[in-house]
């Protein structure tokens, strides 16, 4: 069974959280939260967030174990671009981009759904 979990528009750039999230890519998940938990940045942080969001849908809403879990794709698209001004030399104006991120876990644990 495999679920997912996503959070959209994280105030990180993309290249950024790439990083961090190229560490825990195709582990099991105690591995991953043990990895993140020691990464001190804040893509580990928004990270965690998601990974234990996805462990949750996995556990509460198809009765899969915690145990059995395998980070199968884990991937950031880049989100919405907010430009901002900053003011340079000469009176003139530059622009600040503040790149967002969705950042997106999906967790198996190896076994087919059943069709009911």
């Amino acid at each position: 069974m495999e679920t997912y979990a996503i959070h959209k528009g994280a105030m990180i750039a993309p290249r950024k959280a790439r990083m961090t999230m190229d560490l825990i890519r195709g582990k099991d998940v105690q591995t991953a939260q043990g990895i993140l938990n020691n990464t001190n940045t804040k893509a580990a942080r928004l990270i965690l967030k998601v990974l234990n969001s996805a462990i949750s849908n996995a556990v509460n809403n198809f009765g899969a174990r915690e145990e059995d879990l395998v980070i199968s794709e884990c991937y950031i698209n880049p989100g919405q671009i907010y430009k901002r001004i900053k003011f340079a030399s000469r009176g003139n104006v530059d622009r600040r981009d503040k790149r967002t991120s969705h950042i997106t876990i999906k967790v198996s644990d190896g076994k087919v759904k059943e069709e009911a």
